[in-house]
């Protein structure tokens, strides 16, 4: 599954979802947690589930953020979304393996199966828990972070600096993400840029998510699109280059390490060529 932009759309907004098809994103994110109001989602449900049941013929993954496991929405959620057969969960304050096993089987009971995409870092309690989603792997499609209710939760004034880097605290969590999601292979999805008017912010934060190793990114306004899409597709130099690596290594097929282009190349080299052409779409 490829999941390079995932666009959150308020799932009370029927007409927004409509038109979200067709702005190039991978995936909508048809939110039933924080960009609806408690009174208000017994209709964003109904709508949810009528627009999944609508939209059969997809060439945009739909993912639907239902609500955390410690209260009733979630019951909710799952009956009125399942028949509609959403692409994926996005799960709102997981806490690590015990957790998805505990969606996965309330999903079960509904007859969704579907891949789980964590929001693994909401509370102090599941910052422990990033390094092991191994186990369950099978059953999710990346591992994101937030970087909103974890300061909250712990009585932080703030996650960002006044130039928008994050703090050390936060910094560190979004590391643990990294590589807790590439522990568990599955994707790494940074977490949303909140600035959606500040294009060259986000230019600057998508690249370096990319730079780092994240495969992914949220998105909360449109206009955020295009700009993800081409932070975390390979650039033509790039494409070219991998594919220059793979062929050396394919026409020497015992060699440990070779030269290219004047530079040698060795089996970190070759891992990073496929991991590139992979995200070009050419697996």
């Amino acid at each position: 599954m490829r999941l390079r932009s995932l666009l959150f759309v308020p799932g009370d907004r029927p007409e927004r979802m409509e038109k979200a098809l067709g702005l190039g994103a991978d995936a909508l994110i048809l939110d039933l947690e924080d960009a609806v109001a408690a009174d208000v989602r017994p209709r964003a449900r109904a709508m949810v589930a009528e627009f999944l049941s609508a939209t059969a013929d997809r060439a945009v993954k739909l993912f639907v953020r239902v609500n955390p496991l410690d209260g009733e929405d979630i019951g909710l959620d799952l009956r009125a979304i399942a028949p509609g057969k959403p692409d994926g969960i996005v799960f709102p304050k997981a806490e690590g393996a015990a957790s998805i096993e505990t969606l996965a089987n309330r999903m079960a009971a509904r007859e969704l199966f579907v891949p789980i995409l964590p929001i693994a870092s909401e509370t102090p309690a599941a910052v422990f828990q990033l390094g092991n989603y191994g186990p369950i792997a099978h059953r999710l499609c990346g591992l994101t972070w937030g970087a909103e209710d974890l300061p909250a939760a712990i009585g932080a004034a703030t996650s960002r600096e006044e130039d928008g880097r994050y703090t050390p605290p936060y910094e560190v969590v979004r590391s643990l993400t990294l590589f807790g999601a590439h522990a568990a292979g599955v994707s790494a999805i940074e977490t949303v840029f909140p600035a959606f008017r500040d294009f060259e912010g986000l230019a600057r934060y998508a690249g370096r998510a990319a730079r780092d190793g994240f495969t992914g990114m949220m998105a909360i306004h449109p206009a955020q699109i295009a700009p993800i899409n081409a932070a975390f597709t390979p650039s033509q130099g790039a494409v070219d280059h991998a594919r220059a690596v793979v062929a050396a290594f394919a026409a020497h097929p015992g060699a440990g390490a070779l030269q290219l282009d004047g530079k040698m190349i060795d089996a970190p080299h070759l891992k990073q060529a496929r991991r590139t052409l992979a995200l070009a779409g050419e697996d």
